[in-house]
Formats: structure tokens, C-alpha cells, sequence
């Protein structure tokens, strides 16, 4: 909070973001922060970002009933004297451009792309207001230092690609696509004409619906199918946005094709067919469990100068569970316990590993881990020794997860599937 109020950076307007790891987060930071800003005077106002609404003790939140103004405000708001502080969860993050931002609090997973783009809200240049690069701080709670590091390293000094991107794979998943008869080419044509003249969005869906509904039930497709068929889908539309913006011409026929998959795609239903082994195996587990930890003050990240080099786009045409494209069984027990046990938490998928292989890395850091479970050869007593080291940290971090403490305390079946699915965790995971 120093960094941003009674603070001569820029002049006196130096603004911070607080990044959240969801919703919830989100609304109870704004909450502790409007509380911590009345207490001193009201210096200032802050303001919170996020999508859709949230449910907490009964009562709906928007970012609306929060702010108390239009959510398409936010960032003039932000921009104005009044308001300094602004906590997001999942906005903000990419594309916003805020030169007075000169601090950040990070509580979320931040890696690869989204890591680059999120702490260079930081580096927007601001000389009237005499920025420099000491005026910029960061504290994160999260995040490893190494992770940003691998994260900045490729895009550091030049980055370019190993090799050109094939654009006839372009035309390969084109004509795949069109001889699937989900889709008609008069249907794609009307479609594309009706939305660049700005039909009524009630004509647009009816449109994709009909062709949505050929996809789900009509054409009686195999789930295996039709899964293969919206891989296809979907790497099509990421190829063609990524090569429209420098092919030095327009292919007129995918650019159709594009904005009419744009649209279908999220209404084409495709059954996991996982889904019912990996249920079997869900009796309970907990994944809130996290411990946060300063692990270095004032840290430098020193990158690597060299150049680097990215792969284009796999010229490959893609299909449903391919060899080549492994499922960590650990996503997908995150992925269905979730399903199973916590609707509506806003954590990403990120976020629910980091915190689930928190608890497996406290059972593997147990001073008895090694030698009465890794090297104990003596099934029984492996057996007991693992339940009694799970008891004891589930135990200790009690405070920090007390939700899951409770379950734990009180749901037999719960303690008994945690305590398995971690064990079937610590076997597969190196």
C-alpha cells in the first residue's frame, strides 16, 4: 500500500493492480482494501474487475453493485485522481493500457504468455508523469522466480520462428471440414453476409443452432467423431487468426469459414469418454490446499540474452486422442473431482494443480515419508504409515483450508478418497 498512497512516484498519480486467482478473491481483497483505505482517510477509491456474477453469504455481486457505475467505465474511472487501486480476477490482464500503473500484487499462477503480457502493464511509458524503471514494483505471493524467468526468456532479445508456417495446412482442414456435411456452403455464406450486416443476433443464432443441431443429434455421430471433428474445428480457427493478420492477400473462403466456426464451435457438444473411468477412481479429494511463503525479497531476474526461436504451428491436422498428445491423469482427477465437489470455484486449472501437488508436496517433505512409506516394503504397514503422514498434514494446514479440514474431520468417505487419490498421485507423479 506504501507504493501507492502518500507516494511521490509519478508525480503523485501512481496507480496499482491487484491480481486475484478468482472471483471470490477478488471481492474479499476489494473488500479489505475499501476497509484499509477508510480507516486512513479515504485517500483515494479502488476498483474491482471481474466477469459475470458471484454468489458469497447469500448475496449476488457485479462488478456494477460493487463499483457502483457501468462496468464499460472501469478503465476511465481507474484513469481518473479518484481511483488507484484496481483488483482483477481473469481482466485486465492482456491489452490494457494504463501508463500511470506502476505496482502490482500478484496472487495468481501467472506463466508463458499470460506472465509477459500481465507484468508489462508495468512498462507503459508515461514521461509526463517522469516514469522510470525504479518507480516499478512487484510483489507476488505465487509465483516462483525461475517461472518468470522461463516465461520472459524466449521473447528477451529476438524471437523468431524455427521455421515458416505451412499454409496449405489451412486448406487441408478446409476441405476436411466441408466434406463432413455438417455444414452447408450456403449456410456458412448466408451466415457470414448476415452478420457483417448486423442482423439481429436472435437470426444469427437460429442460424448456428440449426447446424449445431445437424452436429449434436441428427447426423447421429460417434462421439469419438465427433470429437475429432471439433479439434479440426477449433485448429482451424487458430491458425487462420494467427496468419490472417500477415498474409499479404484474403482468402475469402476461410475467412468465412472462420467467422462461422467462431460461432458453432461453442455449440457443438462433445462427451468426454474418460469421464465415467475417472469417476470411478473420485471418491474426494480437496485441492484448495496452498501455503504462501516469501521466498525472496528484492529478487533480480536475470534473463538469458541469446536469441530464441519458436515452432510454428503444427502442420499436422489434429484429431480427437492423439498418440502424441498425453493427458496428465492429474488434470483430469483436478478436472472431475471439481465437477463432483466444487461447482462454481473460480480457480483455473493452473491454479487447482498448483494447489493439489501443494499437498502431495507436503506429504513427500514429511520427515517420516521416506522411510516408513517410499522404502517400506511391507504392505500393511506402507498402508498406515501413508494415512498417518496425510492425518498430519491435512492437520497442519487446517488453518489455511478450513473448509477442507472439516470435510476431512467429519466425511468418512471423504477422508478415505483423499487419502487414496493422493496415494495414486504420489505413484504416478516424478
Amino acid at each position: 500500500m506504501n507504493n501507492i498512497v502518500k507516494t511521490n512516484k509519478l508525480k503523485g498519480k501512481a496507480k496499482g493492480m491487484v491480481v486475484t486467482a478468482d472471483i471470490q478473491t477478488a471481492i474479499l481483497y476489494h473488500k479489505a482494501i475499501i476497509k484499509k483505505l477508510h480507516a486512513i482517510g479515504d485517500p483515494f477509491g479502488a476498483i474491482v474487475a471481474f466477469s459475470g456474477k458471484k454468489e458469497l453469504d447469500g448475496i449476488e455481486y457485479t462488478e456494477d453493485s460493487i463499483n457502483k457505475f457501468d462496468s464499460k467505465d472501469i478503465a476511465s474511472k481507474f484513469d481518473s485522481d479518484q481511483s488507484r487501486l484496481l483488483v482483477v480476477a481473469n481482466k485486465f490482464l492482456t491489452g490494457f493500457d494504463q501508463p500511470k500503473l506502476c505496482a502490482m500484487y500478484v496472487n495468481k499462477k501467472l506463466d508463458g504468455v499470460l506472465a509477459v503480457q500481465a507484468l508489462s502493464r508495468l512498462n507503459r511509458a508515461a514521461p509526463k508523469y517522469s516514469k522510470k524503471t525504479e518507480d516499478l514494483f512487484v510483489l507476488d505471493f505465487f509465483n516462483k522466480i525461475e517461472d518468470i524467468k522461463a516465461s520472459f526468456d524466449p521473447f528477451y532479445t529476438s524471437t523468431s520462428l524455427k521455421e515458416e508456417t505451412d499454409i496449405n495446412v489451412l486448406h487441408e482442414l478446409k476441405a476436411v471440414l466441408d466434406d463432413s456435411g455438417i455444414y452447408e456452403r450456403s449456410e456458412v455464406d448466408e451466415f457470414f453476409e448476415s452478420y457483417f450486416k448486423g442482423e439481429e443476433a436472435g437470426k444469427l443464432s437460429s442460424m448456428i443452432d440449426a447446424v449445431a443441431d445437424r452436429f449434436n443429434n441428427k447426423l447421429c455421430l460417434e462421439d469419438d467423431d465427433k470429437a475429432d471433428y471439433k479439434i479440426k474445428a477449433k485448429q482451424f480457427v487458430k491458425i487462420y487468426a494467427q496468419m490472417a493478420s500477415i498474409m499479404p492477400y484474403e482468402i475469402v473462403e476461410c475467412e468465412k469459414l472462420f467467422w462461422f466456426l467462431k460461432f458453432l464451435i461453442p455449440k457443438m457438444v462433445v462427451k468426454d469418454k474418460d469421464k465415467d473411468k475417472i469417476d470411478e477412481l473420485l471418491n474426494a479429494v480437496d485441492l484448495s490446499t496452498y501455503g504462501l511463503e516469501r521466498v525472496k525479497l528484492g529478487a533480480k531476474i536475470e534473463l538469458d540474452p541469446s536469441e530464441a526461436e519458436l515452432e510454428p504451428q503444427n502442420p499436422n491436422l489434429r484429431g480427437a486422442y492423439a498418440g502424441d498428445e498425453k493427458k496428465d491423469p492429474l488434470d483430469e482427477i483436478i478436472k472431475n473431482f471439481n465437477e463432483k465437489w466444487f461447482k462454481g470455484w473460480d480457480a483455473t486449472p493452473d491454479e487447482q494443480r498448483a494447489k493439489f501437488i501443494h499437498i502431495i508436496d507436503k506429504v513427500r517433505a514429511h520427515k517420516d515419508f521416506e522411510e516408513n512409506y517410499e522404502k517400506n516394503t511391507d504392505e500393511i504397514n506402507r498402508r498406515l504409515a501413508i494415512e498417518k503422514i496425510i492425518d498430519e498434514v491435512i492437520n497442519k494446514e487446517r488453518k489455511k483450508e478450513l473448509e477442507l479440514y472439516k470435510l476431512f474431520a467429519t466425511n468418512e468417505a471423504f477422508k478415505l478418497g483423499l487419502r487414496e487419490n493422493i496415494e495414486m498421485a504420489l505413484k504416478t507423479r516424478v
